[in-house]
């Protein structure tokens, strides 16, 4: 007969630390490098507020929620950001020109060797610049931490990549058609998604439920047949998103069927997710009720709007930025198995 099994030693034994302690040294490094090249840049570093009114306001991101209370008592609900972009928005309302910020952010919900519920995302702005121009950054970084630890490649789950090759660059649309055979803006009109089309187009893709909206089954056939094709033996940058995913981001002015945001991957592994900024507060409070209603309808909660933020959109100069996640990057360009191989210290309650 056998006992239970020995729980594990706790995250700052000396042994579990001597086995994450390279792995440390290369985060210091790739943190000392990307804060260097950042200053060459002509940025200006940034630190804003961790609680916020909003957390944001995207359908499947999920925050922890606490109270402020004031000298009588009484309490008034605050989040921890999923993302310091409103307050970098609010920056580059103020006046600021190329901001970055190592920001620690926080998300209900997501756990596994990917993702943690407390981390650093990689944040940055260029007013009055094109959004080809932060994907040109995310691709300088990504070499730039590769170089930095003397990685010659990434590796993650079976897939290598060559951070120093030139990327390959896909259109969402030109993604859909190769890697699951579907005519993805034949399902779009103007910037809506008809989702009957694309539940026809799908059908024998990924298992489609009466209430699933077009964006769910966008969201399935992405995870399932895009994604893990991205990134193979050198990054890829996947570009114009269709209107109906466009979140923060501005259309594109010649087809409005898609918009001004890419993501980066290697690996199969998503590294950053950039826009060219939505600037027009009317069409940002749509989106934003469209999605509260979307995760009322999913998830039987909402988050209040950012009426700051709102206003201060509507004087925003034009601008791209990205959000890069900073430990993925670590764990890809020093080998690690593990995204919590690369943290000094877990999230409260973690092993």
């Amino acid at each position: 007969m056998t006992g239970p099994a020995p729980l594990p030693s706790p995250w700052w034994a000396r042994g579990r630390r001597d086995d994450r302690r390279p792995y440390l040294a290369a985060r210091g490094a790739v943190t000392t490098a990307c804060r260097r090249w950042f200053s060459d840049a002509g940025f200006t570093e940034v630190e804003t507020a961790v609680l916020q009114i909003s957390p944001g306001n995207e359908t499947h991101l999920h925050a922890p929620r606490t109270a402020l209370f004031n000298a009588e008592g009484e309490g008034v609900p605050r989040y921890l950001r999923t993302s310091p972009e409103f307050a970098c928005k609010k920056l580059l309302a103020a006046g600021e020109r190329r901001i970055v910020e190592f920001a620690r952010v926080f998300r209900d919900r997501e756990r596994g060797d990917l993702h943690l519920p407390e981390f650093t995302m990689l944040e940055w702005y260029r007013a009055e610049e094109p959004y080809e121009t932060v994907i040109a950054d995310c691709l300088a970084l990504i070499a730039l931490a590769a170089e930095t630890v003397g990685t010659r490649a990434f590796a993650f789950r079976g897939r290598a990549a060559d951070p120093f090759a030139a990327a390959e660059r896909l259109t969402v649309a030109d993604a859909f058609q190769r890697f699951a055979g579907i005519d993805l803006l034949a399902t779009i009109d103007g910037g809506a998604g008809d989702r009957d089309a694309l539940a026809r187009a799908a059908r024998d893709k990924a298992r489609v439920a009466g209430d699933d909206t077009w964006s769910d089954i966008f969201s399935k056939i992405l995870v399932a047949h895009v994604e893990p094709r991205l990134g193979e033996g050198r990054p890829t940058v996947l570009y114009e998103y269709p209107a109906p995913e466009s979140a923060l981001a501005r259309a594109k002015p010649t087809d409005p069927r898609v918009c001004e945001r890419f993501e980066v991957y290697a690996c199969g592994v998503e590294l950053a997710n950039g826009f060219g900024e939505l600037t027009d507060a009317l069409e940002q409070r749509r989106r934003f009720e469209q999605a509260m209603d979307d995760k009322a309808r999913l998830y039987g909660e909402r988050y209040p709007l950012d009426e700051d933020f709102l206003a201060a959109l509507a004087v925003m100069p034009q601008a791209s930025g990205v959000a890069l996640g900073f430990d993925r990057l670590v764990m890809l360009a020093s080998g690690a198995r593990r995204i919590d191989q690369v943290v000094w210290t877990p999230p409260a309650g973690e092993p």
